[in-house]
């Protein structure tokens, strides 16, 4: 039997600790902690939690009426307080959310300690200018970044050993595994346990039949890659946490061809580890260098994915001019909307030169003038 002991039984409430798991409308799945929170101090918890092989629950909660009031946002992946659950309902409400570390927008996952990059050998062919985009992104989440690269079963020892090199080049130091017949797949659970991970990669790499073999209670559809373009199909719609065998979560997360750089162009070239590298060593001449033609430049130079980052830098240089300019625009021009529905600009009028000056500030102009001449 479980030992407790309160320090104040007349204040115990029901209040537990969770994870939310899921996000769907307004109802959130949250898995419980396996004890209450408030006020108790544990006894001999872990040793009597085996013995009596408890298991933490799962509840499907809405939100206090407050916490959408005020705009509290819950997402995947936030630790809550749930109030007063129906264990015969399987219900309950969240109260409170807690403080976050980290949070992620796109996709929306709190509390997130590392983004795991899945690509697959074959099956999609690997495009190394695609794999490099993702590693970008995933790097200016400042989260650690694992690479697993999928279906190794499907290719030559040569070229299991050709992108092992390149990668560590880059790097990285990938996995190689097949979900196929299990291998190294005990090497990737260590590097997933007992945090919360992200999961990122092109729709069809083999991500949810990763998950239903680490986890094969789950049951995520899979999805064979189409004949035509040799793409995956979508298969994950949303966003959810999966709770592995030996402690921490998986986030499965929808794929996509293509994620958005919206970095500073300063900050891109601190996401690419090999330049990195090269700037612990060497100084640019300039603090502004963006490592292009300046001259006394430390990381221009040959290695392989420099121009990866030079076509990343023309990229996200036009995408800052475009955001620059809409902000000039909008700070000359307001928006208007005709009756038939068409939206367009116009120049915004100068206020002191066009209107009209209102009667109070007129006689707060004339009591001033009378104050000064008072004075004199």
């Amino acid at each position: 039997m479980i030992e407790l002991e309160y320090t104040n039984s007349s204040n115990l409430s029901t209040r537990w600790l969770g994870t939310v798991l899921a996000v769907q409308a307004n109802f959130y799945q949250v898995r419980l902690d396996q004890l209450k929170v408030d006020k108790l101090e544990i006894v001999g918890c872990e040793h009597n939690l085996q013995a009596n092989n408890l298991q933490p629950s799962t509840l499907l909660c809405t939100r206090r009426a407050r916490l959408k009031k005020i705009g509290q946002q819950v997402m995947v992946g936030d630790r809550v307080v749930v109030d007063e659950p129906d264990w015969a309902g399987g219900r309950g409400v969240i109260a409170e959310v807690l403080p976050r570390t980290t949070q992620l927008d796109r996709p929306p996952i709190a509390n997130a300690q590392q983004i795991l990059v899945v690509f697959a050998l074959e099956e999609p062919t690997l495009d190394a200018y695609q794999l490099s985009r993702f590693l970008v992104k995933a790097e200016s989440t400042g989260f650690k970044v694992c690479l697993c690269l999928n279906k190794r079963d499907l290719v030559t020892q040569q070229q299991q050993q050709h992108w092992q090199q390149r990668l560590e080049a880059w790097g990285y130091q990938p996995v190689l595994i097949s979900v196929h017949n299990g291998t190294c797949l005990a090497q990737l659970t260590d590097l997933l346990s007992q945090t919360i991970s992200v999961m990122a990669g092109l729709s069809g790499v083999g991500k949810s039949s990763l998950i239903n073999y680490l986890i094969p209670a789950t049951r995520v559809r899979v999805a064979e890659v189409t004949g035509k373009l040799g793409r995956g199909r979508h298969t994950t719609r949303h966003v959810e946490l999966f709770e592995l065998p030996k402690g921490g979560f998986l986030a499965d997360t929808p794929g996509f061809n293509q994620p958005d750089l919206t970095c500073s162009p300063e900050d891109l070239i601190h996401y690419f580890p090999e330049a990195r590298e090269r700037l612990a060593q060497h100084r640019c001449q300039f603090s502004n260098c963006l490592h292009r033609n300046e001259p006394n430049c430390a990381v221009r130079g040959d290695w392989e994915r420099y121009q990866h980052y030079l076509d990343f830098l023309a990229e996200v240089i036009a995408r800052q001019e475009a955001l620059n300019q809409k902000a000039d625009i909008e700070s000359t021009m307001k928006l208007k909307i005709k009756a038939s529905g068409r939206r367009q600009y116009e120049p915004k009028l100068e206020t002191k030169k066009y209107r009209r000056r209102s009667r109070r500030t007129q006689h707060q102009t004339l009591d001033e003038l009378y104050d000064d001449m008072n004075e004199g």
